[in-house]
């Protein structure tokens, strides 16, 4: 290799080692769509099976809750937070999630560190039944700090025209479906690191309150991947629309599947509210309103189904392994998002 470009702080060496660490995680993922091999100048994936295909992407990161990461140095989850968050808004539009990429880009290649975050994406890529077909790892000597890095997720589905979400036929008096989180997922972190990391004395090992949970297992619970119960409930029942409730909350979320002249009503007091939200609204005295608009508040999707069929679905979803509530319904109305029942304090 050039020992030019490793003094100016390049390893191609690494670079081919981290390759051949990540060769076997990759493999693991592979759809009978793809085509060729780890390595090429791009991934290769043969559509077939469809009559009127439509072609969904998504592309997002996982924000600071990498800094939660470089000050644990553990780094085998979160590559499951990069796919959670395309696949996610993938699925919520009908479509199954076929193929992803990844971009991580870091000061210094260390290839134990690279093999750890991109097991991760692995992970989460079979959790979501797609395929890591590429990505890119870039080597940038003076961009970041020492054992940091930033990563970044694409992905494309696909759902027949006639399955497209969300559905014209969303009408006033259908449900709201709302599917637990396991947590913050990848939103919020910047208040929750302030209120939690530097506005105190942190142990990492302290227990949430009301909660088994370490502080650490807390803020770093991957973000829950969605993707097989929402295909599996719409090939069960009516499913008309879907939302992933990440940034904004479920205030700014949920809307975005709904005509105009409709509106969401929610009662936040049907489902439980995760104790690392209850924790974060206390030591940072911060109102209800504001923790709304900011997490997911213990519902990580939100799915629209006709009333008839609402106490099928969830109980479909628990069957499924998902914690399900009937959190709400759709009303005539031009205010997008109501709060019903009070909210919580």
């Amino acid at each position: 290799m050039s020992q030019a470009y490793k003094d100016a702080g390049v390893d191609i060496d690494a670079g081919n080692e981290a390759v051949e660490r990540i060769r076997a995680h990759v493999q693991r993922t592979y759809r009978s769509e793809v085509m060729g091999e780890l390595g090429g100048f791009g991934g290769l994936f043969a559509l077939k099976n469809y009559r009127q295909p439509i072609l969904v992407s998504a592309t997002d990161g996982v924000g600071t809750k990498l800094k939660v990461a470089f000050a644990l140095n553990r780094h085998d989850t979160i590559g499951i937070d990069c796919v959670a968050m395309c696949v996610n808004d993938i699925v919520v539009q009908g479509a199954e999630p076929l193929f992803f990429l990844d971009y991580l880009a870091t000061g210094k290649l260390q290839p134990e560190q690279v093999e750890m975050i991109v097991k991760g994406v692995a992970d989460g890529c079979e959790q979501a039944g797609c395929a890591l077909i590429g990505g890119e790892t870039a080597e940038m000597p003076g961009m970041y700090a020492a054992g940091e890095y930033d990563i970044a997720g694409f992905c494309v589905g696909v759902v027949e025209r006639e399955h497209l979400l969300p559905s014209a036929t969303i009408e006033e008096g259908d449900v709201l479906i709302g599917l637990a989180s396991n947590g913050l997922h990848s939103n919020g972190f910047s208040l929750a690191r302030k209120v939690l990391l530097d506005d105190r004395t942190s142990d990492w090992d302290e227990k949430v309150p009301g909660s088994e949970q370490t502080l650490a297992e807390a803020l770093l619970m991957p973000t829950r991947i969605y993707v097989r119960p929402f295909l599996e409930l719409m090939k069960r029942f009516t499913v008309k629309g879907g939302a992933h409730i990440t940034g904004g909350g479920l205030v700014e979320n949920v809307p975005r599947m709904l005509p105009q002249g409709l509106q969401a009503e929610i009662d936040p007091t049907v489902w439980e509210i995760p104790a690392i939200f209850r924790w974060i609204a206390e030591l940072g005295r911060i109102p209800a309103a504001d923790m709304y608009r900011t997490f997911n508040m213990g519902i990580g999707m939100v799915l629209i189904v006709p009333k008839s069929e609402a106490d099928e679905v969830v109980k479909a979803a628990t069957e499924m392994g998902e914690t399900a509530y009937i959190i709400g319904q759709v009303r005539a109305g031009t205010k997008r998002f109501v709060w019903t029942g009070g909210e919580w304090e």
